[in-house]
């Protein structure tokens, strides 16, 4: 499942990320909100200024926000 407009994140496109502006806006999502958690404090770390997690994660958007996101 993803969030329309959504990229996945591997180690490849991790190192793309890094060369993006800091003041460029990130906003993590995984199952239930841990990885992506990681994911934007270490982006934040970086220096990044504008870094959110969505909290729960995709399967709480799927019960709150889009429920055409499929839960798994």
């Amino acid at each position: 499942a993803c969030i329309q407009g959504s990229r996945l994140l591997d180690e490849a496109e991790r190192d793309r990320l890094v060369e993006l502006p800091r003041d460029r806006r990130l906003v993590f999502v995984c199952h239930h909100g841990g990885r992506s958690l990681r994911a934007a404090q270490s982006f934040a770390a970086l220096g990044f200024s504008q870094v959110d997690n969505v909290v729960g994660g995709i399967d709480a958007w799927a019960q709150t926000i889009d429920p055409s996101v499929a839960r798994y």
